[in-house]
């Protein structure tokens, strides 16, 4: 099983590079941008609540300020968009510290309540500070530059912006299959285990939190230069609600379920929208309710465990020690 899961990796790698270098040809530009940005919001996501086991409802804190952060630096710094898109990034990992280092001694609800509201203390200044941020109007105009390439095309900007999102990707994924990754999911299972084995507990909780920060703050960056705006809508609670949806949806805990999850809601969002229906969250919230009742652990986990079962069904029985009539060691026979 496990030569069998390395075997498939390679492939699966692939399927996901092709998958994101065709997005924009199967879908329209604007929204396969959109499918990747919260693809690496969701696994950022999902690095905090798959991999360490803290459920945040407070990262559209960083999502949204970051998209504001960025959008602020293009505006009036002009330089090239990954430049903007990294400094927001920075701003989101920084807020997080103070943030995380208050809400990462509390566990289950009580976690989720406090990143809840110190995101919405976020919203709060980002209403009020109106000269800056330009209250409910949002911040607009946000340019995109990479020196001096034209990239209003929304197809163009789409593979200008992917590296960004691929490399997010791969810092997620590297993360969690690293020494560090391993002691987050001992944190996740056992904290108590953990911290008798002389692991700081909170340290480690504190330290990815940041980091899931900083990688959610990438996506939000990237999608205000993709969108040329930032809006209020980016740092309200429920961006935070969404994304734990995607998560969820795809399975938690699988990395690669999030970036599914994202395409699904994202997809049919606009596809509801371009419908002229109005009542999307309807749709969407009851699609949500049957597939956590179908699928328990998410359309990729459920998918990934349903294949591992008929591998284990049509896996050769090992073979069996017969013993020998004299008492000496047997032989190996297959069971009859």
């Amino acid at each position: 099983m496990i030569l069998s899961r390395l075997a498939a990796r390679p492939v699966l790698l692939a399927i996901g590079v092709l998958a994101a270098l065709a997005l924009p040809w199967m879908v329209y530009p604007p929204v396969a941008m959109d499918i990747a940005c919260w693809a690496l919001f969701a696994a950022a996501v999902d690095l905090l609540l798959g991999f360490t086991g803290l459920l945040s409802f407070g990262h559209a804190a960083f999502w949204g300020s970051a998209s504001y952060v960025s959008g602020l630096i293009a505006l009036h710094w002009g330089v090239p968009f990954p430049v903007a898109v990294l400094g927001g990034a920075l701003f989101a990992a920084a807020l997080a510290v103070p943030i995380g280092y208050l809400s990462v001694r509390l566990r289950g609800i009580y976690f989720a309540m406090v990143t809840l509201a110190f995101a919405q203390m976020i919203y709060f200044v980002v209403n009020q500070w109106r000269d800056l941020t330009g209250g409910e109007n949002g911040l607009q105009g946000v340019p995109r530059e990479l020196f001096g390439v034209d990239l209003s095309d929304p197809f163009i900007f789409y593979y200008a912006g992917l590296p960004l999102v691929l490399a997010g990707l791969f810092a997620v994924w590297r993360i969690v299959r690293s020494p560090f990754g391993r002691v987050l999911v001992s944190i996740r299972d056992n904290p108590a285990r953990a911290q008798s084995l002389g692991y700081p507990v909170d340290r480690y909780k504190l330290l990815a939190f940041v980091l899931s920060a900083g990688l959610s703050g990438l996506a939000g960056g990237l999608y205000s230069i993709s969108h040329g705006f930032a809006s209020q809508q980016d740092v309200y609670w429920t961006t935070s609600g969404q994304v734990v949806m995607m998560v969820v949806l795809g399975g938690i805990g699988t990395l690669w379920g999030g970036a599914l999850g994202a395409a699904l809601v994202v997809e049919l969002n606009d596809y509801l929208a371009t419908a002229g229906f109005q009542e999307i969250g309807i749709v969407t919230g009851g699609i949500f309710v049957v597939i956590v009742l179908v699928f328990r652990r998410g359309i990729w986990g459920t998918a990934r465990d349903l294949l591992e079962a008929h591998a284990a069904r049509h896996r050769p029985a090992p073979s069996a020690v017969a013993p020998a009539a004299d008492g000496a060691p047997g032989r190996l026979s297959s069971p009859a």
